[in-house]
């Protein structure tokens, strides 16, 4: 998130907080929009989604800095849900905000025209009761009607910004709930899911944790701000997922500020994502992206865009390992995990 001032505050607050106001707003905003939805359903849209922390970051700005692709950027805030309508009153600021380093400390720079995870606060106005609870989220089938206004959502972001890209671009971690039904809405899309080694992945999640535990005690705005985007990966309104027993919540036996419980999250979501994500999204090592440059031009070239275009912000892995899970049968649960996902990956990446 970007520094905000108090009017800044009140505004996030007043539009992202109350539902009925957000839901008014997309519906003028979709009344704006010219165009059928229909016209964006086949094209060769990009949707990033894996656990936070596997690199979804990384990837979702490499293919955004090809100019092929239409993004929710900051500049989108607070009116995310009516991109055109919030065009229209912004066009005359066009403020400019200098880069910064984003909360999480890792070396990443935002400013209002960086891309970011913004799209779920649509399903959480219009499916919020389905997978979220107080405790934790869960798998939901987005019923078809949900499905067609996510379509006619898609359609205005890319209508608001003609001047960069006809596809779009998403880096939505909790899309890993619905992966079927992006399916379902576009099915021509590319469909990537990021993973990243578990011990070096479960490590960073417990920084930010800490981290962002540590930032929302000191700031309320922040902790809102989080909610108010479904962004509940860490952070003291962390709400993991769980995807059996949905009825009911079983608390996890580890500590969240502990390692085993983010092998333990890690564990659970990339066996979720093994069975339910759809049989032709493409599973991304995150390792193997850093390593080798071939695997990017890989993925660029089945999104269909220039993957030789050099950047500043190469894939690298960052952060130390964290090594002292106390649970060797967690650990090599996630070690069996990891390899067969490797494996599915560079089957369909590492070929010749």
């Amino acid at each position: 998130m970007l520094a905000y001032n108090p009017i800044d505050r009140f505004l996030h607050k007043l539009v992202l907080e109350a539902k009925p106001i957000a839901e008014l707003s997309f519906d003028i905003d979709q009344r704006l929009v010219g165009g059928y939805a229909s016209d964006v359903v086949d094209l060769r849209h990009v949707f990033v989604s894996g656990l936070a922390r596997a690199g979804t970051t990384a990837l979702m700005r490499q293919f955004h800095a090809s100019g092929e692709f239409r993004s929710l950027t900051y500049r989108d805030m607070p009116f995310v849900l009516a991109p055109s309508l919030w065009l229209r009153f912004a066009a005359k600021s066009k403020r400019q905000l200098a880069k910064v380093e984003r909360a999480h400390g890792d070396g990443i720079l935002v400013d209002a025209d960086s891309p970011e995870s913004l799209d779920e606060v649509f399903w959480r106005v219009f499916a919020g009761s389905d997978y979220i609870t107080k405790s934790h989220l869960v798998p939901h089938e987005p019923l078809p009607e949900i499905i067609d206004k996510f379509r006619g959502y898609v359609h205005a972001i890319l209508v608001a910004r003609k001047t960069r890209g006809g596809r779009y671009l998403s880096k939505n971690n909790n899309n890993v709930l619905r992966l079927p039904a992006i399916r379902k809405a576009f099915p021509n899309a590319l469909i990537l899911v990021p993973f990243r080694d578990p011990v070096e992945h479960a490590s960073s999640l417990l920084r930010q944790h800490r981290r962002f535990s540590e930032a929302q005690a000191s700031d309320e705005f922040t902790l809102s701000y989080m909610t108010w985007l479904a962004h509940h990966e860490f952070g003291l309104d962390h709400r993991p997922f769980r995807f059996t027993g949905s009825g009911s919540f079983t608390a996890s036996i580890y500590d969240p500020n502990e390692i085993d419980y983010w092998l333990e999250v890690w564990r659970d979501t990339y066996r979720w994502l093994e069975t339910s994500a759809p049989e032709d999204a493409v599973f991304v090592c995150y390792e193997d992206l850093c390593a080798d440059r071939a695997i990017w031009s890989r993925l660029a070239d089945l999104a269909g865009v220039d993957g030789g275009r050099d950047t500043d912000e190469p894939f690298r892995r960052g952060g130390r390992a964290e090594t002292t899970a106390s649970s060797p049968g967690l650990l090599a649960q996630c070690s069996e995990v990891y390899q067969r996902l490797l494996s599915r990956s560079r089957m369909s990446l590492c070929r010749a």
